[in-house]
């Protein structure tokens, strides 16, 4: 993702706008600028795009300021990590824009390695959030998937019981838990109890009796 990822970058400054565009797109980067936030949002780019790799934007612009584009990014349910960048190391936005959910911040004059290291950063902990997500999706297919007998064994299972202790709540034979806890590991696809645990807590399952 980090090679074909785009960056696109915005800042009311031409020159360091262009300087930074060429800095990325040096070392592998599709860059697009645009020279305010405003127009990058009229450009109409979808905030939740995976194209759209990572925005670096200036914190201090006419019309929209890059604390009005994180609003507006967040408003809109994007998930594409933002870099703010500033040359007046104000602390205070530097927090509004991390609360905002900024990826990072960065003080200008900046140095070339930093800016780099920052976008690979971004874009690698957005990758593993949207496998993360990816994997979420697939497990609650798989739960959605078991009856609901098998749904019950396994909220016993993760909450630790025994087949005995699952037989004796669920008023059947330890023999018939057997089956649908080997019912529940063939339908989730788990190799061990200890995965099968993994995947119901990333599923958001909450053990009976909890």
């Amino acid at each position: 993702m980090t090679e074909t990822a785009v960056i696109h970058v915005i800042d009311d400054d031409d020159a360091v706008r262009q300087s930074l565009a060429f800095l990325l797109a040096t070392v592998g980067y599709q860059v697009k600028e645009h020279p305010s936030a405003q127009s990058f949002v009229d450009a109409g780019l979808p905030a939740t795009d995976a194209a759209a790799g990572c925005i670096i934007t200036d914190v201090r612009m006419p019309e929209m300021t890059g604390i009005d584009l994180l609003q507006h990014l967040k408003d809109k349910g994007s998930t594409v990590p933002v870099v703010v960048i500033t040359g007046h190391g104000d602390v205070p936005l530097a927090v509004t824009a991390m609360k905002l959910g900024a990826a990072d911040f960065l003080e200008k004059p900046f140095d070339d390695v930093a800016i780099i290291d920052v976008v690979k950063s971004a874009l690698a902990r957005r990758e593993q959030t949207h496998q993360h997500d990816a994997m979420r999706e697939e497990v609650a297919e798989r739960v959605a998937a078991l009856s609901q007998r098998e749904r019950q064994v396994l909220e016993l299972l993760v909450a630790g019981q025994a087949n005995k202790m699952i037989a004796y709540d669920l008023g059947i034979s330890p023999r018939t838990v057997e089956v649908y806890r080997a019912n529940v590991m063939t339908k989730m696809k788990a190799q061990s109890l200890s995965e099968l645990v993994r995947m119901a807590l990333l599923a958001g399952i909450v053990p009976r009796g909890a």
